[in-house]
C-alpha cells in the first residue's frame, strides 16, 4: 500500500478487510476458501502490526491511553480466538457462515472503535513525520507477521518473543498446503 501516513494506511486496511468479507459472504462454495484464506491472512497481519507499532505508541501519546489500548486488545483476543477457530475448521464447517457474521460484527465493531477512540488522537497528537515512521513500522511488522490467528499474543513484547517463530511456522504451512493443492 502506498499511504504513507499510519492512521490513512490502517483505515485503508480496514476497508479492505470490510471488501473480503464481503467476497468471502458472496463467493460460491468452490471459491470461499480461497477469499477466506486472504480475509484471515490480511487480519493477522493487521491486528500483529497495530499490536507491534500502534498500540504501544497510542498507550503513550493519547488521553486515557493505557485504558483505550486495553479495550482494543481485548476485543482483538476474542476476534482472533474466533477466526483461529474458524481457520481450523474451514469454511466447508457447517457453522461457518453463522461464525463469519459474528466474526463480522466483531471486527467491524473494533475497526469503529480504533477509528473513533484511538485514530483521531493520535493524528492530533502525533506529527506528520511520526505518522510517516509508524506506517513504514507496520509495513515491514505486517512483511514478518504470523499469517494466521494466536489468541494471546496481543501484546508488542509477545509479538516480537514468539511471533518470528510463530510466522515461520504459518508461512512454512502455507507454502505446504499451497503445494498440496489446498488453501493456505
Amino acid at each position: 500500500m502506498d499511504e504513507t501516513d499510519v492512521i490513512d494506511l490502517l483505515q485503508a486496511q480496514h476497508g479492505m478487510i470490510r471488501d473480503l468479507f464481503d467476497e468471502v459472504e458472496q463467493a460460491p462454495a468452490d471459491r470461499r476458501g480461497e477469499a477466506f484464506t486472504r480475509l484471515v491472512r490480511l487480519l493477522a497481519v493487521h491486528e500483529t502490526a497495530e499490536e507491534e507499532i500502534v498500540h504501544p505508541y497510542a498507550r503513550h501519546k493519547i488521553d486515557g491511553g493505557d485504558a483505550v489500548v486495553e479495550d482494543r486488545l481485548a476485543e482483538e483476543k476474542e476476534a482472533k480466538e474466533l477466526l483461529m477457530r474458524m481457520d481450523e475448521a474451514g469454511p466447508d464447517a457447517s457453522d461457518f457462515r453463522q461464525n463469519l457474521e459474528i466474526l463480522r460484527a466483531a471486527v467491524e465493531a473494533h475497526a469503529r472503535s480504533e477509528e473513533r477512540y484511538e485514530f483521531p488522537q493520535l493524528r492530533a497528537r502525533t506529527s506528520g513525520a511520526e505518522r510517516r515512521g509508524m506506517a513504514a513500522g507496520v509495513k515491514a511488522a505486517e512483511a514478518l507477521a504470523p499469517t494466521h490467528p494466536h489468541p494471546g499474543v496481543e501484546s508488542a513484547l509477545k509479538n516480537v518473543l514468539v511471533g518470528t517463530p510463530m510466522a515461520m511456522m504459518d508461512r512454512a504451512r502455507d507454502v505446504i498446503r499451497q503445494a498440496m493443492g489446498k488453501n493456505p
